[in-house]
């Protein structure tokens, strides 16, 4: 299709003997035209009696020539008139355009037998200008020319003129130049005006760039590519392109000039920016006003300068306002832990309107020497970093024990090193306390045997404080990944049950109450070989005497426990001096696994709660605020300040007024419960208070609260592997649990709490009930409450409950964790629910769930509770996604999902809603139906059909909502499609 850009004007010029205007288009030039010829032609005719040259004025009297020629009643004509040399210019392909008249034949009387209605048109090739003897032979015919119109004797009459136009091309030319030549075979025939003229693209200015007169080329459907010439203060990466056609006509533009920068495009020309405006090179075509606080005083700025006191560094667009550094930050505080400080403190009020914030640390000492600051040396660790901080707190760690320090909390942005001083900071001063001790330096090798071996070591360099005991880790060479640790309060220990002949690598450790020092480098000790008879037989005296000691102490313990108790034991007298640890592969291995105790087995509550609790004094205890309510009374957090013990924050549960024996005796069984575990991610018990009232449990406190309500406020705030760190911890506590042969029974988001380090820790035994001996047994309700959506179907089928169930219940929670906090099976009834996982229809994957997670999932949903993974398979395989995030990339994906939602089998197109209204009710949006109707979405089918920019068109703004109304609506889809499909 020609293109719409063709740039054609017209000049207007009188033809000869016709008395009409022709116009002649601007892309034509002129290689000749009779018309224009002030003298005469000089074409010379052959034979001279052939053709005639006529001169003749118009009505302006300006001279015209004609030839004519008009031989009829003569037989064998053949009449040629011959051109002058017309220049080519370089023109490849040029036109002729003929005007003549021509007789009727019909109108010549007697003159039938030798009239011709047509003459021809030749042309010869030359680059000699004089050659015009030219043979016939030599020239090249370019066609016949008829014409339309024929004049008869009548229209002489009536002096009417009927001119006729032909118009032929030829070339490709090579020569410089060439003749026509026109050959009469007998007709009567005038010709009023011969014109050659070439084609060109005319001189145009388009997009700020000169095309210059170009001629087309020699083929009719070529296209010649022209480079443009930037003009006017413009310029391009890559000069403009257009492309020249056959017809003279511009086609297809290319790229385009841009203005300097200093001025910008106005009606196709560039001029320069005022005062107060600017303009870059890649920038708008406008100039832009100066951004605030900058100015630019002279014409064709680039950019506008600063205003005193503030800067933009060079990486700022032109287009950004100029900035200054930011006031110091502001509110720091300081929190002491022994030997390391948190420090937190608020963004500046000012942050010279910049959001590159950052923040660095400088910290100094008290010299011991000289009593001046001094700065406090690399062993100093900045937890993540000292510089460059985005955020607003840092943890400083490995500072010296009951030292001042002052640290400096600078405030920076990117123009702070464009300024120099002063610096904006804030100061604190912080004194550590006591801090852990030092490594152990010394350690000897004592007596040896083939199966022990005795090592001893002196005290640290720098206690810091008093030993409480040491922590000896030994293993054999070149088997570090299976260790013992045995603990000691001597600086002495016997290391028994070894192997004969083989060394084993020892390494002893520290701990005060800072907690552990660093461990002793490697010491290696070698036992005895088999032959060492003699040492070992003045060993046999000991051992005799100790395997008598053993065999009364045995008797005594065996009387006490068939004295009147059933299963307790006293904390206190299976802490030994010595406790021996086994590790392999990182896995904690007891000689012998602790059994739970059910409280519920002894007499008397009071005897287990003692027996497992510690009494706390109340006067140690301070009450702060209720930060919750518990099923027997209020929670609250507090400090808890144990004599020669610095004070820790703790959360308070109390016993409300008014209590039976009943809910006194439930109340401290949880305490009982919970007093026998010790893990890090089982909460921690502190102790209890039941001489005083109201009666209280004193837990580690978790500032972060339950996790179902942390992960609703934090949605979408955490990477995966954060969660599944979350979910690993959640597991280890499990797993704890169950090889102690404890069921929880109630395991769910809102029963794990959250500590500022985001470690989780299971809580709330109050439902948990003991296993018997039998793995495989299960505990039996005889009623109470039961929380459907997390329990078995074995278990809310027969009330029966196994570590298995736990398992069910894990995978719940699970879900929980990857939908931050979403109530599994949403509004759904609990017996719909449970007629649900009946038919076998589970919970959906999460949106953006790993699918390794969430098939973790389905099969901690397995029916046969014999195919639920265990506890230790679950932490295995959470270990192994961990250290390999790759395989956490996969996500499920919705339209493969299968339908896990309650489907109601007679529901049209397997939805559980009837309306739009009745959905959004349903999932808790019911204040968007309005908006939903006006803007069309009336039916369920629409719906599912949304997007993310639907909801926003439609008015929902909400992060949080907009994702829950997606959630479901992918829910309605897969129902649609997999109505019936069971798992």
């Amino acid at each position: 299709m020609r293109s719409r850009w063709t740039y054609v004007a017209w000049i207007c010029v009188f033809s000869l003997g016709a008395f009409r205007t022709f116009c002649i288009p601007a892309n034509e030039v002129n290689l000749l035209d009779s018309r224009s010829v002030m003298g005469d032609l000089g074409w010379v005719a052959y034979p001279k009696n052939g053709w005639e040259e006529i001169g003749e004025v118009d009505e302006n009297y300006a001279p015209i020539h004609t030839y004519q020629v008009c031989k009829v009643m003569e037989h064998n004509q053949n009449n040629w008139l011959q051109t002058n040399w017309i220049l080519t210019q370089g023109a490849q392909r040029v036109f002729l355009e003929l005007k003549f008249t021509l007789r009727d034949c019909n109108s010549l009387p007697g003159g039938l037998g030798t009239c011709k209605e047509t003459f021809n048109v030749y042309y010869y090739e030359t680059n000699d200008e004089e050659r015009r003897n030219i043979r016939e032979s030599q020239y090249s015919k370019i066609d016949t020319i008829a014409a339309d119109e024929s004049f008869t004797e009548l229209d002489l009459g009536d002096r009417v003129m009927k001119l006729n136009t032909e118009v032929r091309d030829l070339g490709p030319l090579t020569k410089k130049g060439f003749y026509l030549a026109f050959q009469d075979l007998g007709a009567c025939i005038a010709l009023v005006s011969v014109r050659v003229f070439y084609k060109k693209c005319p001189f145009v200015v388009r997009n700020l760039a000169l095309f210059p007169d170009t001629i087309t080329g020699a083929d009719s459907s070529q296209l010649l590519e022209v480079s443009g010439t930037c003009v006017n203060n413009s310029v391009a990466d890559e000069l403009p392109r257009m492309h020249c056609s056959a017809e003279g006509e511009w086609l297809v533009p290319i790229g385009r000039c841009m203005c300097q920068a200093g001025h910008e495009e106005v009606n196709g020309s560039c001029q320069v920016c005022k005062p107060g405006f600017y303009r870059s090179v890649l920038e708008s075509r406008s100039c832009s006003k100066c951004p605030p606080r900058s100015f630019s005083k002279v014409e064709a700025s680039i950019s506008c300068q600063c205003e005193q006191g503030y800067f933009r560094t060079q990486a700022d667009p032109a287009n950004m306002a100029c900035t200054r550094p930011p006031s110091a930050p502001r509110n720091a505080i300081s929190n002491v832990n022994e030997t390391s400080v948190f420090l937190e403190w608020t963004a500046p009020e000012d942050t010279g309107g910049r959001k590159d914030v950052r923040y660095n640390i400088l910290c100094s000492k008290i010299s011991t020497d000289s009593g001046h600051y001094e700065p406090c040396g690399s062993h100093v660790r900045f937890l993540p970093q000292r510089t460059g901080l985005r955020n607003t707190s840092v943890m400083v760690v490995d500072l010296l024990a009951h030292t001042n320090y002052t640290f400096e909390v600078e405030a920076m942005n990117g123009v702070s090193d464009l300024t120099g001083p002063p610096r904006q900071y804030v100061s604190l001063n912080v004194t550590t306390n006591q801090a852990a001790p030092s490594p152990i330096t010394v350690v000897k090798k004592g007596k040896t045997t083939k199966n022990s071996i005795t090592v001893s070591w002196q005290e640290p360099d720098r206690p810091n404080g008093i030993i409480l005991e040491y922590e000896i880790k030994y293993f054999e060479k070149d088997q570090e990944t299976s260790y013992t640790i045995i603990k000691s309060k001597e600086t002495e220990v016997l290391v028994d049950g070894l192997k004969p002949s083989s060394a084993y690598i020892f390494q002893i450790r520290a701990r005060t109450s800072a907690g552990y020092g660093g461990f002793s480098r490697r010491f290696e000790f070698e036992t005895s070989p088999y032959l060492a008879a003699s040492s070992e037989q003045g060993q046999v005296p000991i051992i005799a005497v100790a395997v008598t000691v053993g065999i009364i102490l045995i008797a005594l313990v065996t009387g006490f426990l068939m004295s009147g108790r059933r299963c307790g034991y006293s904390k206190a007298k299976q802490d030994p001096d010595e406790e021996k640890m086994h590790f392999h592969n990182g896995h904690i291995k007891f000689p012998s696994v602790r059994t739970y105790i059910d409280p519920h087995t002894y007499e008397d509550p009071n005897q287990a709660v003692h027996e497992f609790a510690k009494e706390i004094d109340v006067c140690c205890i301070t009450i702060e605020r209720v930060i919750g309510a518990g099923e027997f009374g209020e929670v609250c957090s507090g400090l808890l300040r144990l004599p020669g013990k610095r004070e820790i924050p703790v959360a308070i549960k109390t016993l409300k007024a008014g209590y039976t024996e009943k809910q006194r005796r439930d109340f401290l069984g949880e305490a009982s419960i919970m007093g026998q575990f010790e893990h890090p991610n089982i909460i921690h018990l502190k102790g209890v208070i039941t001489k005083s009232k109201p009666v209280m449990i004193i837990t580690e406190y978790m500032e972060n609260g339950s996790l179902d309500t942390f992960l609703k406020k934090n949605d979408g705030q955490f990477t995966v592997i954060q969660l599944v760190g979350m979910l690993r911890g959640i597991a280890s506590g499990m797993r704890y649990l169950s090889e102690m042969g404890y069921v929880h029974r109630d395991l769910a988001a809102r029963n794990i709490l959250v500590n500022s380090n985001l470690v989780c820790k299971v809580s709330d035994f109050g439902l948990s009930r003991v296993l018997e001996d039998d793995p495989e047994a299960a505990y039996t309700t005889r009623g109470g409450k039961i929380p459907i959506r997390w329990t078995a179907p074995e278990a809310i089928a027969y009330r029966k409950f196994t570590s298995a169930s736990d398992v069910w219940s894990y995978g719940i929670v699970m879900w929980e964790v990857m939908s931050y906090g979403e109530r599994p099976y949403w509004e759904m009834s609990n017996q719909d629910v449970i007629k649900a996982v009946e038919e076998n229809y589970r919970l959906p994957g999460p949106m953006d769930c790993p699918t390794a997670l969430y098939h973790l999932m389905m099969d901690c949903w397995q029916k046969d509770r014999n195919s639920r993974p265990k506890f230790e398979e679950i932490v295995s395989l959470l270990d192994k996604l961990i250290r390999n995030p790759s395989s956490l990339k996969g996500l499920v994906n919705p339209s493969n999902r299968v339908s896990n939602l309650l489907v109601e089998q007679g529901s049209p197109e397997g939805c559980v809603f009837r309306s739009v209204e009745e959905w959004l009710e349903a999932i808790k949006m019911g204040r968007y139906t309005e908006l939903f109707m006006e803007s069309g979405y009336t039916s369920l089918q629409v719906v599912t059909q949304m997007t993310l920019e639907d909801l926003r068109r439609v008015g929902v703004t909400l992060a949080g909502h907009q994702k829950k109304i997606l959630n479901s609506i992918q829910e309605m889809r897969v129902q649609m499609m997999n109505a019936t499909m069971p798992i």
